[in-house]
């Protein structure tokens, strides 16, 4: 998921098929018997502190040592984990959670409310990324040894989900003062890392915890991750059958994985377009009416960009709210179908029938192929962009806010995640702060209402965004997690790498 500026270059580069950030190259070959699961990584943690964890791409070094307070299933459902059961009060600002009383640490220390307070407060005041995952945390209060009640500042829609990442990460409190523990993890998890075996940045080797108090949950004697710096050395690790599952950088090279005998699971974690950052048309004013904004979807050819850009890899969308979401309407994903001539007539109708200009920001993560498909699509329906090089400044430019429109790719996440990164008035990605009161009455319904009143006011919300075309998605394109013969995998809604439980042997 998008969590930073740094993400979301990363996500960015990914998807544009450009290598990604990693640690070192592969490690030796790792027994493949159903006794060991050898997975490919395309980024290493920079420490297994937990309160200085991150999830997306990093979730299976972390979920291997530590347990979370509630489990999140492939299809995103929620189920306990460590909390048996929770229960909000009337107005949702208290949480009150019941725990297992039968969980240890890997070092003996029982797991029990205060240690679960103790590592709530430790995140939100540490420095993951995900921190603002507990920003809504006030108070954490141990009542006794398994029962845990957290008071919230103001209703948050997403909080139990964030309870099933990195924002619930459980070390033991005994370890919390150990110098090692960047490389040394304490947990409670299913699997021990073994030190001895594993080379920082490159391979981390985990054996199956004797002790784990769920067994129905490790599939494996033994874990092995390796980490790839370059789409090559992943390719070839895949292709001399090295590697059970992996996550793939792009989708170039899906012809050969496959042809080595490897499975394609599907996902679809972001959506691709434009965002149509000012509307209020403060540094633009043809930006300000809806007739512009919408020109801007119809002039596409989003079959024709899936196919140049992802290699006809997604499914055409022009909502940002993903399938797995309450507001997902399926009609809306062909709500502007390209249609040039109706992008003219609209110009015209807002009285840019002679054209107009548009600034957007470009960046070498994109390519010179990307600009110039933008720059003749727009051309054809009269509308001149102006591209400008923004060196490393990219993101910054865009959050400053600096352009009125730009390309990008962004995820899809939970409504309440999804409406506070992209939305509502004081969302990043809202860098004009731009507000409708339309919008923020919805927004509040969602915040507050009941869970049905929640599921009417998203799809609204939702329905009413691709009506004043606050955004112009093309596609959400296609990520691909692959796995080998003997290894089978749910993928996980919302997550770039399945969650470690989700592995289990094919026979």
């Amino acid at each position: 998921m998008f969590r930073s500026k740094r993400m979301a270059a990363v996500i960015a580069a990914v998807a544009l098929g450009l290598t990604a950030c990693g640690g070192g190259g592969a490690a030796a070959p790792q027994d493949q018997s159903s006794q060991t699961l050898t997975l490919g990584a395309l980024l290493a943690p920079k420490t297994f502190a937990a309160n200085q964890s991150e999830f997306a791409n990093l979730s299976p070094f972390y979920q291997a040592v530590y347990d979370t307070l509630i489990r999140m299933k492939p299809d995103g459902s929620l189920v306990p984990m460590l909390a048996k059961d929770w229960k909000y009060n009337a107005d949702k600002t208290v949480l009150t959670l019941t725990l297992r009383d039968d969980v240890k640490f890997s070092d003996g220390t029982p797991f029990n409310a205060d240690a679960a307070k103790q590592n709530l407060e430790r995140f939100k005041a540490g420095t993951s990324p995900d921190a603002q995952f507990l920003a809504a945390l006030k108070t954490a209060k141990a009542v006794d040894a398994t029962t845990l009640e957290l008071t919230l500042s103001a209703p948050d829609p997403a909080f139990l989900n964030y309870l099933s990442k990195d924002a619930s990460f459980m070390q033991s409190p005994a370890s919390f003062g150990n110098a090692d523990i960047a490389t040394k993890p304490v947990g409670s998890g299913p699997y021990v890392l073994d030190t001895a075996a594993t080379v920082t940045g490159t391979s981390y080797s985990y054996h199956r915890n004797p002790n784990y108090w769920d067994k129905g949950l490790v599939h494996y004697d033994n874990l092995v991750l390796n980490v790839y710096g370059d789409q090559t050395s992943l390719l070839n690790a895949i292709k001399s059958g090295q590697l059970n599952a992996a996550n793939t950088a792009d989708n170039n090279t899906l012809t050969e994985i496959q042809a080595a005998g490897y499975k394609v699971n599907p996902l679809q974690l972001n959506w691709a377009g434009l965002i149509l950052f000012d509307r209020a048309g403060t540094t633009n004013p043809a930006l300000k009416d809806v007739r512009v904004r919408q020109a801007l979807n119809y002039a596409f050819d989003t079959k024709a960009m899936l196919q140049s850009i992802g290699q006809g890899y997604g499914e055409l969308t022009t909502q940002v709210f993903p399938p797995s979401s309450a507001a997902y309407d399926k009609s809306l994903d062909s709500r502007y179908a390209y249609n040039p001539a109706k992008a003219k007539e609209l110009l015209a109708q807002a009285g840019y029938a002679s054209g107009l200009t548009l600034k957007l920001p470009s960046s070498a993560l994109m390519g010179n192929t990307l600009p110039a498909l933008i720059t003749q699509q727009l051309k054809d329906v009269g509308i001149t962009a102006e591209f400008t090089d923004t060196g490393n400044n990219f993101i910054a430019d865009l959050l400053a806010p600096k352009y009125g429109v730009s390309y990008m790719i962004l995820e899809q996440q939970s409504d309440w995640q999804l409406i506070n990164m992209k939305i509502s008035p004081t969302a990043p990605w809202n860098p004009y702060k731009y507000e409708d009161p339309k919008v923020d009455e919805l927004i509040n319904k969602i915040h507050v209402g009941s869970t049905d009143e929640q599921t009417a006011a998203a799809k609204e919300l939702n329905k009413y965004i691709v009506e004043q075309a606050w955004f112009a998605p093309w596609y959400r394109p296609q990520s691909s997690f692959v796995t080998d013969a003997k290894t089978k995998v749910e993928v996980q809604t919302g997550n770039a790498y399945p969650f470690i439980w989700s592995f289990s042997p094919a026979s």
